[in-house]
């Protein structure tokens, strides 16, 4: 699984995408927020982080697999 990151996230993270490890394993995006907040702290401090699934806002309960298109959505401001 490959997750593209926006914004704040792709400054933590160093990159505009992140592979997930294949001996990872992820099956929810509660699952997946847990394994980035262990691998990249900062992501925990922000305001709010959304995921969206095939395009689509996730709740933490969305099932994931590698065939679905992951992305990370940071805290959007603006006026």
């Amino acid at each position: 699984m490959e997750i593209k990151l926006f914004g704040i996230t792709k400054d933590i993270v160093g990159r505009d995408m992140l592979p997930v490890p294949a001996n990872i394993q992820v099956h929810t995006v509660t699952e997946l927020k847990e394994w980035l907040y262990q691998q990249y702290p900062g992501l925990e401090k922000l305001s709010a982080l959304a995921v969206a699934v095939n395009q689509t806002y996730a709740e933490d309960g969305t099932a994931l697999d590698s065939t679905k298109e992951v992305a990370l959505i940071p805290p959007v401001s603006g006026g």
